[in-house]
């Protein structure tokens, strides 16, 4: 696929067949992540593959709560990926100091972006959550608790014939100016 037509394709899905997805493209995935550019390549992150059903459910169960429901089709989901923020390397770190910026949280964006654009070329659906119970997770998944999770991806295959929205973005002139704000 070509890059532009992957990043049209390319939506958050919230439904999902119950099949697995097959260890070659998980792979594949990680290559993606592992390959996603980073402050002073620090490559500040951990990605935790979350493939056994019973632990999946329970990571998917803390994106959802009686008064906060959108994220049940999480529990759809074969697979969920969790982005942990690591440390940044020292001279990543001093910049971000004095730049007050904190370059981790961009880096894995970026990881995540890498992660979903791979995902469609394969096939597979995505979703970026970020509304989740970090502390069950961080205890389901034993991440230490000085670690913080930035973001949780749900993977799978689409249903067939899912049916892609029209995706609605602002005008260009909105999101962009050459020269000057």
């Amino acid at each position: 696929m070509e890059f532009n037509e992957l990043i049209q394709h390319r939506q958050s899905g919230r439904k999902y067949q119950n099949k697995p997805v097959e260890s070659g493209k998980i792979e594949k995935l990680i290559e993606a992540v592992h390959l996603a550019p980073s402050a002073c390549n620090s490559q500040p992150w951990k990605l935790i593959i979350v493939d056994e059903p019973e632990i999946k459910n329970e990571v998917a169960k803390a994106t959802f709560n009686k008064a906060i429901s959108f994220n049940k089709f999480a529990l759809e989901a074969p697979v969920i990926a969790v982005l942990v923020i690591e440390k940044a390397k020292t001279i990543a770190q001093i910049g971000g100091f004095i730049k007050n910026q904190e370059y981790p949280q961009y880096d894995i964006g970026i990881a995540a972006a890498h992660f979903c654009l791979q995902a469609e070329e394969l096939g597979l659906g995505t979703c970026m959550i970020g509304w989740f119970d970090e502390k069950k997770i961080q205890q389901l998944l034993n991440i230490p608790q000085k670690r913080k999770i930035g973001l949780l991806i749900t993977l799978g295959y689409p249903p067939e014939g899912y049916k892609k929205r029209k995706k609605i973005r602002k005008p260009l002139d909105e999101i962009c100016g050459f020269n000057s704000y």
